[in-house]
């Protein structure tokens, strides 16, 4: 984005014309209910994904957790949307969808509650995600299953990538390492 749009969305957010929220202020519920306040993720370089248990792009999850564990302790966290929005691929109760993660993929970095992330009852977060009238930075669509946004370490909406981009692939890899 140029810098004379940045100055003027700018502008307009501190006249009250836009309303930005920041990644920063968005809640959740984790997959066993609690509360999850993004606040706490300040300082890191985050990448939140749509998941669901029985799509072609399911593997991804295996990729996912080795990702995560490489680079969890560089400041880098991975947060896994179940969502049921593409071919009823994630027809599962949040317990069911916990336990599949844990057992079939060994999935050790955090899960939120299962959401809709397009149509009319598109949780917030998504909202956020995919309108640049609300980021402020860019669009970005979930078009499948395992869609990845990129927020850098300041909470800024930094890429949106399709669910063929594999998780440990050079663009993921590259953006975490600063490259």
């Amino acid at each position: 984005m140029s810098k004379k749009i940045i100055f003027i969305m700018s502008l307009l957010t501190l006249f009250g014309f836009v309303d930005t929220k920041s990644f920063y202020d968005f809640k959740v519920k984790d997959i066993d209910g609690n509360d999850f306040d993004f606040s706490v993720l300040k300082g890191k370089k985050v990448m939140i994904v749509n998941t669901a248990s029985e799509c072609g792009y399911t593997p991804q999850y295996e990729g996912m957790e080795k990702l995560y564990e490489k680079y969890k302790d560089k400041n880098f966290i991975i947060i896994g949307f179940p969502a049921n929005n593409f071919g009823a691929q994630e027809p599962g109760t949040n317990v069911v969808i916990k336990e599949f993660c844990k057992k079939k993929y060994g999935v050790t970095f955090p899960m939120m509650e299962k959401i809709s992330v397009k149509g009319d009852d598109k949780h917030e977060l998504y909202k956020w995600l995919t309108d640049n009238k609300l980021n402020g930075v860019s669009d970005g669509e979930v078009k499948w299953n395992f869609g990845k946004f990129l927020i850098d370490e300041n909470g800024k909406w930094f890429k949106c990538l399709s669910a063929k981009v594999e998780p440990m692939d050079e663009q993921i890899t590259n953006w975490i390492e600063g490259k």
